[in-house]
């Protein structure tokens, strides 16, 4: 034991057992909807009677990345085929314009394959490390907003409306009731130094909905996994057929948004835990990077779409992970979740919206270290801050961020602090915008 928790650098970075299980347990409750609402985007294209399949490529590509980002790079980020992503694949590519899904897994691999030659030659590694501080203190907030806006949709209190985009919901509905009293519930536990607070808090609301017939008990506790006998293998089959113009922009758009997506992603989350180092540089950046660009190779070979880092770790974070022993948990809890669906299917989204809510609050505070008397500044990342929960995409709003940054700068005559690759990326973003939409 003191071998593992010499190689996860325990003593390092403060923490313990207790902390780094916790800290995974809450990260895994907080995404472990993926288990099934990923099966159940996927099977509206590859037929309802794959479910089973797309169960188990989920929960194995996701134990995989996960497990390789705990050990490569020792840090507490989960991750899972990303949602947004796993519908392009579904209702575009495949629903939209009929390609065959196992020609799309070949798309997936090939984007992966991409992403893992740009990680291998550290491009990615040298687009996050030019990013501008404030840039990256705004993610941080953007993120802290999405989670939360996200945790309040979850939950009920936050509805669509066709006229004001947005509006209260049934706040006399029991999800809504039992979101803002587990939200209270973690508030004051935590105001209170009770370790495992957003944990404890997800776990009493699903106990609380449960006997209150807000949603049903678990039918059962195990199930056996099955096989992806019809999933596995079909990218790698169907990689060669790939290759030709008719599917470049199908890779490059897969690509471009893993990659500004996945950046995002860990930027924020390192800011909120403290992770970049003086120079704001992520330390083992690249090894990070291997964990999701491997995932995704893996995983369109086991047969499901694009893995991604996922916010939700911040959950886990707030909780105190601090090492990759708290992603070895998730992964281990992904693995179990192919024996135990019935169970993780009872869990109810709205029981894990206080602890979306609650890691909002957390991840604000990188917004008090922009400096908003600086316009130069503040007016990039407000917009980055303002758009990522508002575009509902952290790669839609890093873009915004980008683009406006060196116009800003360059035009207010400092443009000797603008990075050369951050002219680059602008210049990307906005030929994206004008020519793909």
């Amino acid at each position: 034991m003191n071998k593992i928790a010499e190689f996860f650098k325990f003593e390092q970075e403060n923490t313990n057992w207790r902390i780094e299980v916790t800290g995974g347990a809450t990260t895994f409750m907080t995404m472990a909807y993926i288990v099934v609402v990923n099966p159940a985007i996927l099977s509206d294209a590859l037929g309802k009677e794959m479910f089973g399949e797309l169960l188990f490529a989920t929960c194995a590509a996701a134990a995989l990345a996960t497990l390789l980002m705990g050990l490569l790079a020792n840090y507490p980020f989960a991750l899972a085929p990303g949602m947004g992503l796993n519908a392009f694949f579904a209702y575009t590519i495949v629903l939209g314009m009929g390609v065959d899904w196992k020609l799309a897994l070949g798309v997936v691999l090939a984007s992966g394959l991409l992403f893992l030659l740009l990680t291998v030659l550290r491009v990615r590694e040298a687009i996050i490390n030019a990013v501008p501080d404030p840039l990256k203190r705004a993610v941080a907030a953007g993120i802290g907003l999405f989670i939360a806006f996200i945790g309040l949709k979850n939950a009920g209190l936050i509805v669509d409306n066709p006229a004001t985009l947005v509006s209260l919901g049934e706040v006399r509905s029991w999800s809504v009731a039992l979101a803002l009293l587990g939200l209270l519930a973690i508030g004051v536990m935590m105001a209170r130094g009770i370790r495992g607070a957003i944990l404890l808090g997800m776990m009493g609301v699903t106990l609380l909905a449960m006997i209150f017939g807000a949603t049903p008990w678990p039918t059962g506790l195990v199930s056996m996994p099955v096989w992806p006998v019809n999933l596995f293998g079909e990218a790698v089959r169907h990689l060669p057929q790939t290759l030709n113009m008719a599917f470049i922009e199908l890779i490059l758009a897969l690509l471009f948004v893993d990659l500004f997506d996945t950046m995002g992603t860990l930027l924020g989350l390192s800011e909120r835990s403290g992770f970049l180092d003086k120079r704001g540089r992520l330390p083992r950046a690249n090894r990070a990077l291997l964990s999701d660009s491997v995932g995704t190779v893996c995983g369109s070979v086991i047969g499901t779409s694009t893995v991604t880092t996922y916010i939700e770790s911040a959950a886990g974070i707030s909780s105190g992970a601090r090492t990759g022993f708290s992603s070895v948990v998730v992964s281990g809890l992904f693995a179990t979740a192919l024996f135990l669906t019935p169970l993780v299917q009872s869990v109810p989204t709205f029981a894990a919206a206080p602890a979306l809510v609650v890691t909002g609050v957390l991840m604000m505070g990188a917004a008090a270290r922009i400096r908003w008397n600086d316009l130069s500044e503040a007016v990039p990342a407000f917009l980055t801050l303002i758009a990522i929960p508002l575009t509902f995409s952290i790669a839609d709003g890093l873009a915004l961020g980008f683009i406006s940054y060196p116009i800003v700068k360059r035009l207010s005559g400092r443009g000797d602090e603008v990075h050369w690759l951050v002219d680059v990326l602008a210049v990307v973003f906005i030929a994206k915008y004008v020519f793909i939409g």
